[in-house]
């Protein structure tokens, strides 16, 4: 059975992402089995999680999937684990629209405990406002306990010691104020080195946090039998499928998406040739190819063995960095950079062309509906392509994100929860 439960926060930027892979990497060195978890589309945290943990992290997406699919992932991933991990993503009650979607949506579709992240900087007494708006906001929403961030002193967590006792919640313990906690970054924001949790995160915890409780509060929660296996693995007509993975250029991957698989194999695009004579669907994930140019250029005999898997019809699905790969060239302030040439465009990466294409996408394909998610800062340079269908956003809206066909190639910028199988 999975125990567990969310760590949530007011708001982004109060720490939970620390404090939630600190706590697993603390599990895990106590010799506790944790399963990791992640709200909403995010494919960035969960490398992490899995890098703490040692187990793949699985997100859990009330808009890309039914709530039905979301509690059977839970307990099919979850069920030999000693305690589930889920970290929430942004506000605890921030959605696609209001709350759906939310990391509120996901504990109460999971029954879970939460666990709210509050950065106690520069405040005392006046977090028992806030704490107390989030206790009352939603009677179904289980708030089971608190944990404070950046505290300046052992007197200051007193005083926030006293909020909780006042509002009869749970005051699970501190993290202290530690300039080498915080987080780093690198390409657009986002820190790609998977290091191990810092010695110094993990015994601080350990010393100001009452773990011990955590686990016993994880035991109050144990979901029921899944109505259908951890991941519905339904694809074993599919034949062999190759998938193209390595740290950046091709790296945002559901774990879902590869666990669906029955066959299926992996190759890097930067050193790797494959051989595609046997292979019935090429997988080309999302990353950031737009950094490692050189090294997909100089790999020219990988390039000219996807174009005539293409060409010949060969099935392809291409997302975002993976479409990227697909075009003609990739143009940055450094120059134009030779791709595969399938897709008869050009990107730009200039720092003068960033422009945010960022959340929820839906598009119906002969008949099928596909969601997905977009994050990129490239563009097509100039012309946008025709789309082969119109995409959506969460709300229902039209945006200009197209989805490429030609032949048996499936490209857009967004990446899809479910790949398009049949």
């Amino acid at each position: 059975m999975g125990h567990g439960f969310l760590i949530a926060a007011p708001n982004s930027g109060s720490g939970k992402t620390t404090i939630a892979r600190g706590l697993m990497a603390l599990f895990s060195r106590k010799g506790y089995r944790v399963q990791p978890f992640k709200c909403g589309p995010d494919y960035i945290d969960t490398k992490f999680h899995a890098a703490v943990c040692g187990r793949p992290s699985v997100n859990l997406d009330t808009f890309m999937a039914t709530p039905e699919h979301v509690r059977d992932l839970f307990v099919g991933y979850g069920n030999d684990a000693d305690v589930c991990v889920v970290e929430g993503m942004m506000g605890l009650f921030d959605g696609y629209d209001r709350d759906r979607g939310s990391s509120a949506e996901i504990a109460r579709e999971l029954d879970l405990p939460v666990l709210l992240v509050v950065d106690a900087k520069s405040a005392a007494y006046s977090m028992a406002a806030l704490i107390s708006g989030f206790i009352n906001f939603r009677k179904d929403i289980r708030i089971s306990g608190v944990i404070f961030n950046r505290v300046g002193s052992a007197r200051h967590f007193a005083m926030l010691q006293q909020v909780c006792d006042d509002l009869g919640v749970e005051c699970y313990g501190y993290l202290p104020k530690k300039a080498e906690l915080e987080q780093g970054s690198r390409y657009l924001g986002l820190d790609f080195s998977e290091k191990p949790e810092s010695k110094l995160l993990i015994e601080l915890l350990e010393e100001h946090v009452k773990w011990q409780k955590l686990l016993e509060l994880a035991a109050t929660h144990a979901t029921s039998t899944p109505v259908c296996a951890t991941s519905c693995q339904d694809n074993g007509h599919l034949g062999k499928v190759l998938i193209a993975r390595n740290e950046e250029s091709f790296s945002f991957i559901y774990q879902e998406n590869i666990d669906r698989l029955e066959n299926v194999s992996f190759f890097n695009p930067e050193r790797d040739v494959p051989c595609l004579d046997d292979v019935t669907l090429l997988y080309l994930p999302g990353g950031y190819p737009e950094k490692h140019l050189d090294a997909l250029v100089s790999a020219e005999a990988t390039r000219q063995a996807i174009k005539q898997y293409a060409e010949r019809g060969g099935r392809i699905v291409a997302e975002c960095g993976g479409m990227m790969y697909l075009c003609e060239k990739i143009v940055t302030d450094e120059g134009e950079f030779p791709m595969c040439g399938v897709l008869p465009y050009r990107i730009t990466a200039r720092k003068e062309d960033r422009k945010l294409s960022l959340g929820y996408r839906r598009f119906t394909l002969d008949g099928k509906e596909y969601r997905g998610h977009e994050f990129h800062y490239t563009q097509f340079l100039g012309e946008p392509p025709k789309s082969a269908a119109q995409v959506y956003n969460a709300k229902g809206e039209p945006v200009p994100t197209p989805v490429l066909r030609y032949r048996n190639v499936l490209a857009s910028y967004t990446h899809l929860y479910q790949l398009p199988f049949s």
